[in-house]
């Protein structure tokens, strides 16, 4: 995979969480993502922000350009994916824990240090999901969602080693990826749920749930990977 980085200017002796964003043409909304990484109630030394920008044709490089000192930012330059893109960044991440934000969601100034300390102090949890909720384009909060009823992929805090020990995302699914990495995931470890609200899931027209036929054959391939588990 070849890829050009821009490497963030402060070396983070002290990182305990990685926060990895993934972008492919989200240029609209990735700033208001990587405000609220930077926005966050603990000291900047004690996390740091990964982007996997996934060869995006958009003005997402042009507004990444602006936060070199934020964030180490990764150009891949041939489209690969949203699970290989993750996976990318988890390998590159530094901090015992991740968790995944979406290019078009944003978070709560509480969510990491919340996540944190119930993993700190929580020997037996695995990972560590919170409630959303779903917002329009002006950020209204539309609904309270609770994720252990309606799980999605990010907003939820991972031990790094434990994802990497069930192999990561399969990145042969293009769709339900998250479905899949939860099943597995499941199967070793378990996932907490906080019942505070502190993700922001952003509902748009571009959204990939959207599309009723990749959605679709991402099911019966996930039926098909798992109907024998």
């Amino acid at each position: 995979m070849k890829i050009f980085v821009t490497p963030s200017q402060n070396f983070l002796f002290d990182t305990m969480v990685s926060i990895i964003i993934t972008a492919y043409n989200y240029g609209r909304y990735i700033e208001r993502a990587l405000r609220s990484c930077l926005d966050q109630s603990i000291p900047n030394k004690q996390y740091e922000i990964i982007i996997v920008n996934d060869c995006s044709t958009d003005n997402t490089v042009a507004i990444l350009d602006n936060y070199q000192n934020d964030a180490r930012i990764y150009h891949l330059e041939k489209n690969v994916g949203l699970s290989a893109a993750r996976n990318f960044g988890v390998r590159k991440a530094k901090g015992q824990y991740v968790v995944f934000l979406d290019a078009d969601d944003y978070l709560h100034r509480e969510t990491i240090q919340v996540q944190q300390l119930f993993l700190d102090e929580n020997h037996a949890l695995n990972a560590v999901a919170i409630d959303y909720y779903l917002v329009d384009d002006l950020e209204n909060h539309r609904e309270r969602i609770k994720a252990d009823e309606k799980p999605i992929a990010c907003g939820i805090m991972f031990r790094k080693d434990l994802l990497i020990e069930i192999g990561l995302y399969d990145e042969n699914f293009k769709a339900r990826e998250e479905e899949d990495l939860r099943i597995r995931f499941l199967e070793k470890f378990n996932i907490y749920n906080i019942p505070l609200p502190l993700y922001r899931y952003r509902r748009h027209d571009n959204n990939l749930t959207n599309n009723e036929e990749v959605m679709q054959h991402a099911k019966n391939q996930l039926n098909q990977k798992h109907e024998n588990s």
